[in-house]
């Protein structure tokens, strides 16, 4: 038996496996959305409403950079359980080498790409001349150390995809708690800038430790000299499973032009302000259910390369019902202390009063958000690229957009908030379905 491998992934009980697992990626995703929520608070509370809106208007690229990572961690962390599973321990291992060639390869054509039109871009996404210039001070600083982010996300993935989730937790951790020391400083110091400055800084700490963790040579993937190749089996796998991710970020950087294009129409500045202050909320409680998912994952992928889909149904099953307990607390959160929440980022009376009602139509239909989200990562851990890419082009595309259009017509303001969650109530619908079919062709 090959030192390391996660032999209990195949027969640990679930509900033990699930907490061994996902409870290290909630506590890091958690503190990550905490970070992000304080990170708004100190931007707000310091630099002022149209920095909150600034912030928001970079929402589409930071999708953007997400999606491109997205494409590499998903896939390489998936592909890497269903080799393990396999006991395909040589492939597991060259995945490793390809993830930090494309990583290298996607962040320094990312970064040159918008650095390039950056203005251009922020514009054509809802700038004014009061919101241009801290979101392109924030861009440029985020922009100059993609690599690192690209690299530091897809190797934590790695870390759990091989049976090392409190390392990855770890990692995450070092990098909130290096953000929150900064934090209050550099943008003190520099603005919003400084709260781009403290990110790098904390993301290129913690990339170090987790090269570190992966060099060592008795875990079972691990850094080997000559392993960087690109190996187009390798790399084909890695983008057919991440190709629904990244899908479905960077449909949603389209979503959030659109979104912010229609809140500059119908609520000017100080409405994608209240869009930056709902979607850090609601980001709260979506980064918890990402931790599920995470920690879902690698057990998803084994069990399934192992063809043990008994299992592979509990922990889905398990997963969704955590996941919808944790949106159902956010929904009555929301529906009861809106106020409360918005003022932890502003006291300005008009950008308060449009916040609190993005945040009680935003979270109407919030219970069933988790069950959605669970769904969409079941296709991407079992590798069923196609169905996954599907789910995520549905909700976005075909539901998301045309919703964004014909709601505003008869709500105005109202109608751009209420486009979210009524797509998700939709795309729910689709996305349960299909996973149930999937479950009797298992049988």
């Amino acid at each position: 038996m090959q030192a390391g491998v996660p032999t209990e992934l195949g027969t640990e009980k679930i509900s033990r496996l699930l907490v061994q697992y996902a409870v290290p990626s909630i506590i890091a995703m958690s503190c990550n959305s905490l970070y992000n929520l304080v990170d708004s608070i100190f931007i707000g509370q310091f630099a002022g409403g149209y920095a909150l809106a600034g912030l928001a208007l970079t929402f589409p690229l930071m999708n953007l950079g997400t999606a491109f990572s997205s494409l590499i961690a998903v896939g390489a962390s998936a592909n890497i359980g269903i080799f393990l599973g396999k006991k395909d321990y040589n492939m597991a291992q060259k995945v490793l080498g390809n993830v930090v060639t494309l990583n290298f390869i996607i962040g320094i054509l990312y970064m040159a790409g918008v650095l390039t039109f950056l203005d251009p871009i922020l514009y054509f996404f809802g700038a004014s001349e009061n919101t241009i210039a801290p979101a392109r001070e924030y861009m440029q600083v985020i922009l100059g150390g993609n690599i690192i982010s690209h690299t530091y996300f897809a190797l934590n993935a790695v870390l759990r995809a091989t049976g090392l989730p409190k390392k990855a937790m770890n990692a995450s951790i070092y990098t909130v708690l290096i953000n929150a020391l900064l934090d209050p400083l550099l943008i003190y110091l520099w603005g919003i800038r400084g709260a781009a400055i403290a990110t790098i800084i904390a993301q290129s700490i913690s990339l170090a430790w987790v090269i570190f963790v992966l060099s060592d040579r008795n875990h079972v993937v691990h850094f080997q000299k000559g392993g960087y190749r690109l190996c187009k089996l390798i790399v084909g796998r890695i983008l057919s499973v991440g190709m629904s991710p990244f899908f479905m970020n960077s449909t949603a950087c389209l979503v959030v032009i659109i979104f912010n294009q229609g809140l500059k129409q119908y609520g000017g500045d100080m409405a994608i302000a209240a869009y930056g202050i709902v979607h850090k909320l609601t980001f709260l409680f979506m980064m918890v259910v990402m931790g599920l998912n995470q920690g879902m994952q690698p057990i998803a992928s084994y069990n399934f390369g192992a063809r043990l889909y008994d299992r592979l149904k509990k922990v889905v099953m398990a997963t969704i019902l955590c996941a919808t307990v944790v949106t159902t607390t956010g929904f009555l959160i929301g529906q009861l202390f809106p106020k409360a929440l918005v003022m932890m980022f502003t006291s300005d009376r008009e950008l308060v009063q449009t916040a609190v009602q993005g945040v009680r139509i935003s979270f109407m239909f919030y219970p069933i958000v988790g069950f959605q989200m669970v769904t969409s990562n079941f296709f991407r851990s079992i590798g069923y690229a196609g169905t996954a890419i599907f789910l995520s082009l549905t909700r976005q595309l075909l539901i998301l957009l045309p919703l964004m259009y014909i709601l505003p017509q008869f709500f105005s303001l109202n109608g751009i908030w209420a486009s979210m969650p009524a797509a998700d109530a939709i795309a729910c619908l689709i996305s349960s379905s299909m996973m149930f079919y999937h479950f009797r062709k298992m049988k």
